[in-house]
């Protein structure tokens, strides 16, 4: 039975599928709608809606934006991006423009450590708009200089490796105030990485809604069905929208397909409904 994925990556970030090839992806799976949400960048969504245009594919123009936290990492979804230049989007070249500036000092670091790659090298394997450490791990593992992309990050690129640069990042009421700043509809992805359970993770998920957040992305390839099933008791309770996703990357994931994740994730169409219900309420485009 298809059902839809609103949570997928192109090469326009850390995906290895171009937007063209991951909506013809969509199409050849029979996913009624996809939705490309790219971290920290729109760069592939004109490209993207052009080609779900020709496939006949129903496209949701979206991105994931990097937050920093009091609880470690948080990823916040944006759907229906303008693709025309707006304070999101500009804000978005900022951010990627002091991204290349780490990643420079990274690199140096990585130099420094007798690793013989240049930025160009990594820059050829990105692709696209958004460079960052997983395309930095894949140049490091096609140089032989570590196994594996998991290990570049354990030993080197990671919070505590020897070659970590902290970044810089949103904080959640930012995240949140800029997309709604473009009319988006905006979902807390995969709420599991936080960490939080019971009255501490509705307590997070509250203040949120107090920024503006409209849902939570309650199907996740990752969520045991306990997992979702809470999450999807926090949604009704605080009354928020329900999402859901694969966070399909192509090949650096092999694991996680196209709509259904490790096989059994199962999206429905009802709540890509339900959303633009609730932007036709509010007069946004839907």
């Amino acid at each position: 039975m298809p059902g839809i994925d609103l949570h997928t990556h192109s090469t326009a970030s850390d995906g290895t599928l171009n937007p063209s090839e991951l909506l013809q992806a969509a199409k050849d799976a029979g996913l009624e709608a996809i939705a490309l949400t790219d971290h920290d960048t729109t760069g592939g969504l004109a490209e993207a809606m052009s080609k779900a245009n020709d496939l006949g594919v129903e496209f949701i123009p979206g991105c994931e934006l990097s937050v920093v936290s009091p609880f470690g990492n948080m990823h916040i979804l944006g759907y229906w991006i303008p693709a025309q230049v707006s304070k999101l989007s500009r804000t978005l070249e900022t951010l990627r423009f002091r991204r290349h500036e780490r990643n420079h000092l990274i690199m140096a670091k990585l130099n420094a450590l007798g690793m013989e790659m240049s930025y160009e090298d990594v820059l050829a394997v990105a692709g696209g708009d958004a460079v960052g450490r997983p395309h930095i791990a894949r140049v490091m593992h096609e140089h032989g200089y570590v196994d594996s992309v998991n290990e570049a990050f354990r030993i080197y690129l990671g919070s505590d490796g020897k070659a970590y640069v902290p970044k810089e990042k949103l904080g959640p009421r930012q995240a949140i105030e800029l997309l709604k700043s473009v009319n988006a509809t905006v979902v807390l992805a995969h709420p599991f990485l936080l960490g939080l359970q019971g009255p501490d993770l509705r307590g997070v998920v509250r203040q949120l809604r107090e920024y503006g957040l409209d849902g939570l992305e309650a199907y996740y390839t990752m969520h045991r069905r306990d997992q979702t099933e809470t999450y999807l008791r926090i949604a009704r309770d605080l009354g928020l929208l329900v999402a859901g996703g694969s966070d399909f990357h192509g090949s650096v994931k092999p694991d996680v397909r196209l709509g259904v994740g490790f096989g059994d994730l199962f999206v429905p169409f009802e709540l890509l409904t339900v959303m633009k219900e609730h932007r036709c309420r509010h007069n946004l485009s839907c």
